[in-house]
């Protein structure tokens, strides 16, 4: 259970949300995750419907089925409900229902990993869904919004490239590690859209990030757990920039599965096999089949044991889990 705190805060967010969408003239609500590829999404939007006629609710995975919730109880007043880079939970049906009542068009495009029955049911109750596992958001958007604009193709290419981490594009990795920032998402996606991917402030920014990033790794590393000798999976503490650290710890270790875990009882988990979204969905989550994100169900004892241990049981659990899926 969230502490109470969390709780009125989320409530408070959501009471926010409710006042600004009432308050807002724009014709199109985006409601997106809060990476680059969401940062990309958004401007493509932006440049196919005009920034004023667009408002952008920006969504961590956790946050999302609340704010749908949310929005779902508003009429729509002629509006459409632009859904991006987030995934379809369990539970949201009755949401969607209620949003297809009070008038909303729906138009949902992700990249993640759905089920079918997830496809199918959200099918019956939204404008148009588009799934496509093989690009990014950002890149099905700009084939949908402006399959003509060259500027599209170009902010998609570049964005892919970091959410995919094919790492071809030099200014992506820039980009990607500037939006752990959450206050740079409006100026990153500004200047993407004038077919700029690189400045002064990106520059100096990445480069304070990057410190930052070093010291995360550091830590993690001191505090990690490695489970299996066959498979190797190193399980460690969060303390940010969860893409990079496993991408050091597996370079340095060579493990098989990495899972790094909030004090909150989230986690982040990356494997060179594609099972990363199988994993995960066994603890609430979800996501790709090599980078996925789940959640732990923390008792203040896991909270107060992961603190002072640097483990708690949820470390052996997702081990085991992870090498019965790996096995079969």
């Amino acid at each position: 259970m969230k502490p109470v705190h969390a709780m009125l805060k989320s409530k408070k967010k959501k009471k926010g949300i409710s006042e600004k969408i009432r308050a807002s003239k724009a014709n199109l609500i985006h409601l997106t995750h809060n990476d680059l590829d969401a940062v990309g999404s958004d401007a493509i939007h932006r440049l196919a419907y005009g920034n004023e006629n667009v408002y952008t609710i920006w969504a961590s995975v956790g946050a999302f089925p609340f704010l749908f919730e949310e929005i779902s109880e508003l009429p729509a007043n002629g509006r459409t409900l632009s859904i991006t880079d987030l995934t379809f939970k369990n539970g949201m049906i009755s949401s969607l229902k209620r949003a297809k009542e009070n008038g909303w068009i729906i138009n949902w495009r992700d990249h993640h990993r759905w089920t079918n029955d997830g496809i199918s049911d959200v099918r019956r109750l939204v404008h148009s869904i588009t799934i496509s596992t093989n690009q990014c958001a950002c890149a099905i958007c700009a084939q949908d919004l402006l399959p003509n604009k060259p500027l599209a193709r170009e902010i998609a290419h570049v964005v892919c490239d970091y959410d995919l981490w094919n790492h071809t594009h030099p200014q992506s990795q820039l980009l990607g590690i500037v939006l752990q920032r959450h206050k740079n998402r409006e100026y990153v996606r500004d200047l993407l859209m004038t077919g700029v991917f690189e400045d002064e402030y990106i520059r100096q920014e990445f480069s304070s990030i990057m410190k930052e990033v070093e010291q995360a790794k550091v830590t993690c590393e001191k505090e990690m757990k490695i489970y299996g000798k066959d498979v190797k999976i190193i399980i460690t503490r969060m303390h940010g920039f969860p893409s990079e650290t496993a991408d050091y710890l597996r370079s340095k270790y060579g493990s098989d599965i990495e899972v790094l875990v909030s004090a909150n009882g989230k986690f982040s988990i990356r494997s060179k096999q594609p099972v990363s979204h199988l994993i995960a969905r066994e603890f609430h989550g979800g996501g790709h089949p090599e980078a996925s994100g789940g959640h732990f169900q923390f008792t203040w004892f896991d909270t107060l044991k992961l603190k002072l241990c640097k483990k708690n049981r949820h470390y052996d659990s997702i081990a085991q889990k992870s090498h019965e899926i790996l096995s079969k």
